[in-house]
């Protein structure tokens, strides 16, 4: 058993797809995020004794919430289902919001959990339970969202079945300006709008595009970089989803952004930049678009986050 009776942890919001990388790019932000706190108690099994931020939407019951799903899995993995804990869950990001909330909360659960037990595991080796306690909210299983959220950073996925992944290095002076517009778009209608069939001609595009993203990332190559942020498969259809998608686009790019497009499903939208002072400056560009609608939004500025899921004092 760990010495310490009680561990917090910040789990952060990311940023999935990334434009051309659907279901196998994502990267981590500094803020918003999800805070998860367990401790050491005498009642046998995984209990889940607060939750706030989320309006009473959330399960109290472990084997039904994300956090409690991760966690759970992971302690039957190590024989220790009957070690009571008690886990509290914070939530301090939107719900629906293409931020990856769910995948925080179940990367969060799961971290903390082994933290408190004494780290028998790695990161890496946590990666599956992390997975299970998100598909347990979506039915899904990819880990855009996921594995930034535990690593931290740029994840590229070459197979979400074998969780094959790799990190990519974060060019020193890209920031990211994320919008989320208070409005709510459903994961199931974002995907069930998708093209069943992809044109070869828009297949080479898209894939075009992500080589030239990644080599732009590891070469830190920001007219490279700039080129390749376009989705030619989920944008053109997701957009719809969005009031002034294209307004804000528009705005972002004049602003000064590398590129914009849709975080996860939507409805928060993402630019890449060069440099903080740009990142701020297209935050607010994309911010008064959604003003004029009106709809209100929260914008958040952030390098690259490179750690991922941490324990906090």
């Amino acid at each position: 058993m760990s010495n310490q009776q009680e561990i917090r942890v910040f789990a952060p919001a990311t940023v999935a797809n990334v434009a051309c990388g659907y279901d196998v790019l994502g990267f981590a932000i500094d803020a918003p995020g999800d805070e998860i706190v367990v401790r050491h108690c005498q009642k046998p099994g995984l209990h889940i004794s607060l939750i706030t931020g989320d309006d009473g939407k959330l399960p109290k019951k472990a084997s039904e919430n994300t956090a409690g799903v991760s966690a759970l899995d992971l302690l039957k993995h190590l024989g220790m289902s009957d070690r009571g804990i008690e886990m509290e869950i914070h939530k301090k990001m939107p719900f629906g919001s293409g931020l990856g909330s769910s995948s925080a909360s179940a990367v969060g659960g799961v971290f903390a959990v082994n933290e408190l037990i004494g780290r028998p595991l790695s990161k890496k080796q946590l990666l599956p339970f992390a997975m299970a306690g998100e598909a347990s909210a979506d039915g899904a299983w990819h880990a855009d969202n996921v594995a930034p959220c535990l690593f931290g950073g740029i994840v590229f996925i070459r197979s979400n079945e074998e969780l094959d992944f790799a990190q990519i290095p974060a060019p020193k002076n890209l920031w990211a300006a994320v919008v989320h517009p208070d409005i709510e778009v459903l994961t199931k209608v974002a995907r069930e709008i998708l093209p069943k069939e992809i044109p070869l001609e828009n297949a080479t595009q898209q894939i075009g595009n992500l080589g030239g993203l990644l080599c732009g990332l590891i070469q830190e190559d920001y007219g490279l970089i700039s080129r390749s942020i376009h989705d030619v498969i989920a944008e053109p259809r997701r957009q719809k989803l969005i009031p002034d998608f294209y307004a804000a686009k528009r705005a972002a790019i004049s602003a000064g952004a590398l590129g914009f497009s849709i975080s996860g499903a939507g409805p928060s939208v993402f630019a890449l930049c060069e440099g903080e002072e740009e990142a701020h400056r297209v935050a607010d560009a994309i911010t008064k678009v959604f003003e004029k609608i009106p709809i209100n939004s929260q914008a958040y500025v952030s390098r690259i986050n490179p750690n991922g899921v941490h324990v906090i004092s």
